[in-house]
């Protein structure tokens, strides 16, 4: 048996720790824990007999005799009585750590710490911007972004509990507070049109992508699709998209990726190692005449199995 879950968020590391914690509980044994980005997961092997899975959406792949899948993605499934063969939690308004802490409350492994974690988690996930402590929500995702997902999992020896309140969080505060304006007047100046849909932001400091969705919600580009790109040591590229009316997923899904509606991302070909041949490749990806387009999945699965 194996864990698996997204290595790019909070979101993952949260879902991947209450994984951890719910297989030792019902099985009484460390159960080995993996971490992918879209990239790797798309072409990743399913060769377990068993595995539990959160924050990927549905594939036919996954739709297995013992797996679980936790998600909150858009998903089409099958509709037919039978046809599906995991056991599926799904809810498009919760996030993936908060579907498998529900399981975990089932279970007697709840707490207020991680009522707290979880809950916080759910605002920065799902971008509930208007809640008076989504800006703390923030701080709490960046953790993740700015230190890794392993070096986080080791900061912490693998106990959620110790994500609350962590010292690292004051550098977060500070970072927002002083970052975020400078690197917001940076971006404003820094834009590069793709096609007239979809525009690269060039970033310097500060939380990427609040300040793109501040770009977005103030309308001060005329785009639907605003990407940033991230080179990573290995020299590969990551993209990630965000849009306020579902364009973004749309975007990252022709370029092999996945997410949500509006905040998606992929990982770009090895032969693109830096951000001059990152933006030539999506202008030869994403043509003038290639418009976003929005998402229109054909099913969203709300339901709900549960263990036996």
């Amino acid at each position: 048996m194996v864990l698996c879950t997204h290595e790019s968020d909070l979101d993952g590391l949260l879902s991947g720790l209450l994984l951890q914690r719910l297989a030792r509980k019902m099985y009484g044994e460390e159960i080995p824990l993996q971490a992918w980005n879209y990239q790797g997961w798309r072409t990743r092997q399913m060769n377990e007999y068993s595995a539990w899975v959160a924050d990927f959406s549905y594939e036919t792949r996954l739709n297995r005799s013992d797996w679980v899948l936790f998600d909150h993605h858009t998903a089409t499934v099958p509709s037919r009585p039978g046809e599906l063969k995991l056991r599926l939690f799904h809810h498009h308004q919760k996030s993936a750590a908060l579907l498998v802490y529900e399981l975990c409350q089932e279970y007697g492994l709840g707490n207020p710490t991680l009522d707290r974690l979880v809950h916080l988690n759910n605002l920065s996930d799902l971008w509930l911007h208007t809640e008076p402590e989504f800006d703390l929500a923030i701080d709490y995702s960046n953790l993740v972004k700015t230190y890794g997902f392993w070096t986080l999992y080791e900061l912490i020896g693998g106990d959620p509990e110790k994500l609350l309140a962590h010292p690292l969080l004051e550098v977060m505060g500070v970072k927002r507070r002083i970052e975020d304006p400078i690197g917001y007047e940076w971006c404003i100046r820094h834009v590069e049109e793709i096609n007239p849909e979809v525009a690269v932001v060039h970033t310097s400091i500060g939380n990427i992508n609040l300040l793109v969705h501040q770009l977005l919600d103030r309308r001060a580009v005329p785009y639907q699709v605003l990407v940033t790109l991230f080179p990573k040591s290995n020299r590969t590229v990551v993209a990630s998209f965000r849009s306020l009316n579902g364009e973004a997923l749309n975007v990252a899904t022709k370029l092999q990726g996945g997410g949500h509606p509006n905040a998606a991302g992929t990982t770009l070909p090895k032969s693109v190692t830096d951000i001059e041949s990152a933006v030539t490749y999506l202008r030869q990806v994403l043509p003038s005449n290639s418009p976003a387009g929005l998402v229109r999945p054909a099913l969203e699965f709300e339901g709900r199995l549960r263990f036996e």
